[in-house]
């Protein structure tokens, strides 16, 4: 019995050894964790950034004016091929109102945020408001001044050598001697660039005695139509003798020649405008404009989609990007095949 119960218990312990050596069953959802936990984090930092959707909210100046129009399009375009798409609202030339609509992108957290700002100084507190949201911020054809506010990459025409080009069409136009105005948009950045552009031309060349040009007066025309007329009016009751008219945008400067036109004047005042739309061009081709700084607001938006893509790859993106204007004359108008 002792030698049976000592055989038993040899058997025994060889038995508990076979079960210790036993290799684990395989365990398919122990890297299940560490997967969930990478999703939940991914999940969480894109919420804090505003990029739980493949959406870029862009606020345009106005939609009454087809530069803009051409921006937007540029952009859904362009986004479209990058897998995302772009919500357009307009501002309206309503500082207030753009900047609720900056307040529903950030409820709807986009990607991005692109501005076409209705006040370059009143934009600040909306830009602001996106950046203590995580939400990146790109501003398109128009900057933001506003101090405090962060700005990834502003994509614009050069307003300033474009300016310099529309006193060249001026200069020209009036073969150096006149007395001329300026139908100005002075709460946005682009314009102030554009007539800064223009006075410093004009400047440089009246100290070095090759013109004789005097700009008598400055109102403004908020770069609309009908504004440009009445202000046209006021210009041509103040200063009877004026020789020309610097319009800012192509608007402006159409309601402007129909302000002439209007008191029998058309071909004694020349204007000069800014754009190179298509109303704009055929009235540069017609003889009523005499020439435009022309802008590429097709690319402008492609840029802009394109430093958005880059930025939220992880990729570094300049300040600014301008691209030139050119300018385009009645010449330009009679071979151009889009007229």
């Amino acid at each position: 019995m002792k030698h049976l119960d000592a055989l038993g218990l040899i058997l025994l312990a060889l038995s508990f050894g076979m079960l210790g050596c036993k290799p684990s069953p395989p365990q398919p959802s122990a890297a299940r964790p560490e997967s969930s936990t990478r999703e939940t984090t991914s999940s969480s930092d894109a919420a804090s950034t505003g990029t739980t959707d493949r959406k870029i909210g862009l606020s345009i100046l106005t939609s009454s004016n087809p530069f803009f129009i051409e921006i937007a399009d540029a952009m859904k375009e362009a986004a479209a091929k990058s897998g995302y798409e772009v919500i357009v609202v307009s501002g309206d030339h309503n500082p207030d109102k753009q900047q609720n609509q900056v307040k529903n992108f950030i409820i709807q957290k986009v990607a991005a945020i692109v501005l076409t700002p209705c006040d370059s100084r009143a934009v600040g507190t909306a830009i602001q408001e996106a950046n203590q949201a995580g939400i990146p911020v790109f501003t398109a054809d128009i900057a933001c001044i506003a101090e405090g506010a962060k700005v990834i990459t502003h994509v614009a025409t050069d307003n300033y050598s474009g300016g310099r080009q529309a006193a060249v069409a001026m200069v020209e136009a009036l073969a150096g001697k006149g007395k001329v105005a300026i139908l100005d948009f002075p709460q946005v950045e682009s314009v102030m660039l554009r007539t800064k552009g223009f006075r410093d031309e004009l400047a440089e060349r009246n100290q070095k005695g090759e013109i004789d040009i005097e700009i008598v007066a400055t109102l403004p025309a908020d770069g609309v139509k009908d504004k440009g007329y009445k202000a046209t009016q006021d210009l041509l009751q103040a200063h009877p003798d004026l020789n020309g008219i610097f319009a800012i945008n192509d608007p402006s400067a159409l309601g402007c020649y129909a302000a002439i036109e209007n008191t029998n004047m058309a071909g004694k005042i020349k204007i000069i405008g800014f754009d190179g739309q298509i109303d704009g061009k055929q009235a540069i081709r017609d003889g009523k404009i005499y020439a435009d700084p022309i802008q590429f607001p097709k690319r402008i938006g492609t840029q802009t989609v394109d430093a958005i893509v880059k930025y939220l790859d992880g990729e570094e993106v300049p300040p600014s990007l301008l691209i030139p204007a050119e300018l385009y004359r009645q010449s330009d108008a009679l071979a151009d095949p889009s007229l």
